[in-house]
């Protein structure tokens, strides 16, 4: 296999390691209640620790310094907007674990989470 691939399935696996731990096991009551609200210290703390997890895996890689800003400005950016959106989505319907619309909310927003990171292993395999 040719060391790129194994590079970029390297980084996505990485990240996805990353979003496991930055949403499942470093969220609280405090983030996940506020998120919702655009602007809230919540929603930016929560964006901050994937943002901290992302660059850690990027430099790992040797991302080039321009790279890396632009990834992780575009990711926050990203990761910001969707989680609020998912999260009024949620509240305005007044969606619970109970009912299947909030996973179908839940699993899209997942998706898409991931998505993001084969763009930006992507991204890596091209410009760096």
């Amino acid at each position: 296999m040719h060391p790129t691939v194994v590079a970029v399935l390297a980084i996505v696996l990485a990240l996805q390691i990353k979003h496991l731990i930055a949403d499942f096991y470093l969220q609280n009551g405090y983030i996940i209640q506020n998120r919702r609200l655009y602007g809230h210290p919540a929603g930016l703390l929560h964006v901050a620790i994937h943002l901290a997890g992302s660059l850690v895996v990027l430099v790992l890689f040797h991302t080039p310094l321009w790279l890396l800003g632009a990834m992780l400005l575009c990711e926050g950016l990203f990761h910001y907007h969707l989680d609020w959106a998912k999260d009024n989505y949620v509240a305005n319907r007044g969606l619970t674990p109970r009912d299947a619309a909030f996973w179908h909310a839940f699993g899209i927003d997942q998706a898409l989470h991931h998505a993001s990171y084969l763009a930006m292993a992507w991204a890596w395999a091209v410009w760096a």
